[in-house]
Protein backbone atom coordinates (compact mmCIF):
# COMPACT_ATOMS: atom_id res chain seq x y z
CA UNK A 1 0.00 0.00 0.00
CA UNK A 2 1.46 2.80 -1.05
CA UNK A 3 0.49 5.14 1.51
CA UNK A 4 0.70 3.14 4.40
CA UNK A 5 2.99 4.23 7.03
CA UNK A 6 4.20 0.48 8.23
CA UNK A 7 4.08 -0.40 4.76
CA UNK A 8 7.02 2.64 4.44
CA UNK A 9 8.67 1.58 7.60
CA UNK A 10 9.08 -2.08 6.66
CA UNK A 11 10.75 -1.00 3.12
CA UNK A 12 12.97 1.48 4.94
CA UNK A 13 11.20 4.55 2.95
CA UNK A 14 10.84 5.83 6.87
CA UNK A 15 13.33 5.42 9.19
CA UNK A 16 13.07 3.27 12.21
CA UNK A 17 15.04 1.26 15.03
CA UNK A 18 15.10 -2.43 13.46
CA UNK A 19 15.07 -5.13 15.81
CA UNK A 20 14.46 -7.94 13.21
CA UNK A 21 13.84 -8.13 9.41
CA UNK A 22 13.41 -11.35 7.08
CA UNK A 23 11.14 -11.57 3.69
CA UNK A 24 7.80 -11.92 5.53
CA UNK A 25 8.40 -9.87 8.74
CA UNK A 26 9.90 -6.41 10.08
CA UNK A 27 10.29 -5.80 14.13
CA UNK A 28 10.93 -2.13 15.38
CA UNK A 29 11.00 -0.69 18.12
CA UNK A 30 7.74 1.68 18.75
CA UNK A 31 8.45 5.30 18.86
CA UNK A 32 5.91 5.84 22.07
CA UNK A 33 6.88 2.80 24.07
CA UNK A 34 4.19 1.74 26.95
CA UNK A 35 6.68 -0.47 28.92
CA UNK A 36 10.42 -1.10 28.89
CA UNK A 37 9.97 -3.43 25.86
CA UNK A 38 7.71 -2.03 23.62
CA UNK A 39 8.33 -3.53 19.54
CA UNK A 40 5.81 -3.87 16.84
CA UNK A 41 5.79 -6.96 14.94
CA UNK A 42 4.49 -6.80 11.60
CA UNK A 43 3.83 -9.18 8.79
CA UNK A 44 5.65 -7.13 5.19
CA UNK A 45 2.79 -7.89 2.92
CA UNK A 46 -0.01 -5.54 3.52
CA UNK A 47 -3.31 -6.80 5.83
CA UNK A 48 -5.17 -3.46 7.24
CA UNK A 49 -6.79 -5.74 10.22
CA UNK A 50 -7.23 -9.03 11.70
CA UNK A 51 -11.06 -8.87 9.94
CA UNK A 52 -8.64 -8.84 6.52
CA UNK A 53 -6.78 -12.55 7.23
CA UNK A 54 -8.19 -15.59 5.30
CA UNK A 55 -7.47 -18.81 6.24
CA UNK A 56 -4.46 -19.56 4.30
CA UNK A 57 -2.96 -16.85 7.21
CA UNK A 58 -3.15 -19.27 9.25
CA UNK A 59 0.73 -19.97 9.14
CA UNK A 60 1.73 -16.44 8.81
CA UNK A 61 -0.12 -15.80 11.65
CA UNK A 62 1.58 -18.70 13.46
CA UNK A 63 4.57 -17.62 12.60
CA UNK A 64 4.35 -13.84 13.89
CA UNK A 65 3.51 -14.69 17.26
CA UNK A 66 6.37 -17.78 17.27
CA UNK A 67 8.63 -14.80 16.18
CA UNK A 68 7.39 -12.46 19.02
CA UNK A 69 7.59 -15.24 21.63
CA UNK A 70 11.39 -16.29 20.42
CA UNK A 71 12.25 -12.10 20.35
CA UNK A 72 10.76 -11.76 24.30
CA UNK A 73 13.06 -14.77 25.30
CA UNK A 74 15.74 -13.22 23.68
CA UNK A 75 15.33 -9.90 25.76
CA UNK A 76 15.05 -12.03 28.64
CA UNK A 77 10.90 -11.41 29.35
CA UNK A 78 10.66 -15.46 29.18
CA UNK A 79 10.50 -15.85 32.61
CA UNK A 80 9.05 -12.79 34.19
CA UNK A 81 6.15 -12.61 31.50
CA UNK A 82 5.40 -10.67 28.46
CA UNK A 83 1.98 -9.27 26.73
CA UNK A 84 1.43 -9.69 23.10
CA UNK A 85 -1.70 -7.96 21.59
CA UNK A 86 -3.35 -7.30 18.43
CA UNK A 87 -5.92 -4.85 17.85
CA UNK A 88 -8.65 -4.90 15.80
CA UNK A 89 -10.78 -1.70 14.29
CA UNK A 90 -10.44 1.82 15.98
CA UNK A 91 -12.94 0.86 18.31
CA UNK A 92 -10.38 -1.55 20.26
CA UNK A 93 -7.35 0.74 19.48
CA UNK A 94 -6.12 0.37 16.03
CA UNK A 95 -4.67 3.59 14.54
CA UNK A 96 -2.79 2.39 12.03
CA UNK A 97 -4.28 -0.38 9.30
CA UNK A 98 -1.37 -2.74 8.69
CA UNK A 99 -1.82 -6.08 10.81
CA UNK A 100 0.88 -5.55 13.55
CA UNK A 101 1.49 -7.15 16.96
CA UNK A 102 2.79 -5.02 19.97
CA UNK A 103 5.05 -7.30 22.38
CA UNK A 104 5.15 -5.44 25.30
CA UNK A 105 7.49 -6.48 28.74
CA UNK A 106 9.93 -5.34 31.65
CA UNK A 107 6.85 -4.59 33.91
CA UNK A 108 3.48 -5.52 35.50
CA UNK A 109 0.55 -5.35 33.69
CA UNK A 110 -3.14 -5.22 35.13
CA UNK A 111 -6.12 -6.52 34.02
CA UNK A 112 -8.86 -6.14 32.52
CA UNK A 113 -6.23 -3.59 30.10
CA UNK A 114 -8.19 -0.56 29.60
Amino acid sequence: MANCLFCKIASGEIPSKQVYSDDRFYVFEDINPQAPTHVLVIPRRHIATLNDLTPEDGPLMGDLILLASRIAKERGLGERGYRLNVNCMEGAGQTVFHLHAHLLGGRAFSWPPG
